[in-house]
């Protein structure tokens, strides 16, 4: 059953289908595995951050805290 209310609106892309077929494209050109070694530097550095603890909840915390007191 699908949800009645949502918490953001859909695009206009996602629900003509464009996004969908971009998506089919891809996946039938193989481009992911193409682009897949530009992406490797910003998983590392995501990876590397929550092993550290980056993305703990007293971490968030502390940012949200750091945001506020600007």
């Amino acid at each position: 059953m699908p949800r009645l209310f949502r918490y953001r609106r859909r695009s206009v892309k996602t629900m003509l289908g464009v996004t969908k077929a971009k998506k089919r494209i891809n996946r039938a050109v193989g481009i992911t595995a193409v682009k897949r070694p530009f992406r490797a530097p910003g998983n590392l550095k995501r990876r590397m951050l929550r092993r550290a603890g980056y993305y703990s909840g007293p971490m968030k915390f502390l940012r949200f805290l750091g945001r506020i007191g600007k």
